[in-house]
């Protein structure tokens, strides 16, 4: 399992590897408990971890920093119990970790659902970012590196289509093997 891999589910606390979709919902294992159910679209949203942004006073940053500051910084300044901690104490916390946020649209729910995420990631042992965007740029590079030169498409010779039957010797044969119709006269109209 990969950082990449796990998804919020609107509705559902925790986090979500993505197993399967499907085409009225989705397959999700929990990255927690390891229970594995389906859950209808109609009724969850499923957003993956990499999509999600966090308010900043400059640009917006990716969740996966706010999560490297947290991994960074666990040493010296742990993370805050969700449970017994107050909303300043959990301000605190994001003030003093990651000072570019923006207080006024990143509310302390949201602080205490990246801390929760945060604690489910750590014990699973997927904080490991730099790793992933390392093999990702190392993938990329040899793909390009042995990448064979590409050859020109040859033209296909396609086989000419056999000339068509001219329209009118059709219709007229048609017109001889059907009746006549019979058609209703025409009323006049007073003028």
């Amino acid at each position: 399992m990969e950082y990449r891999e796990i998804v919020a589910v609107t509705g559902l606390s925790g986090l979500y590897q993505l197993a399967a979709t499907k085409s009225d919902g989705a397959i999700v294992r929990s990255v927690a408990d390891k229970t594995t159910k389906f859950i209808s679209a109609r009724q969850h949203n499923v957003t993956p971890l990499e999509s999600i942004e966090v308010y900043t006073i400059g640009d917006n940053v990716r969740l996966e920093v706010v999560f490297q500051k947290m991994k960074d910084n666990d040493e010296t300044l742990p993370a805050k119990d969700v449970k017994t901690s107050d909303g300043e104490a959990i301000k605190a916390y994001f003030k003093n970790i990651f000072p570019e946020f923006d207080l006024d649209r990143v509310y302390v729910s949201d602080m205490k659902k990246m801390l929760k995420w945060f604690e489910i990631l750590k014990a699973n042992d997927l904080l490991n970012f730099s790793t992933e965007e390392e093999d990702a740029a190392s993938e990329a590079e040899t793909t390009t590196e042995e990448a064979a030169p590409v050859e020109e498409p040859k033209e296909e010779v396609k086989p000419k289509k056999a000339a068509k039957k001219k329209k009118a010797d059709t219709d007229a044969s048609d017109d001889a093997a059907k009746p006549a119709k019979n058609a209703a006269p025409k009323k006049k109209t007073e003028e």
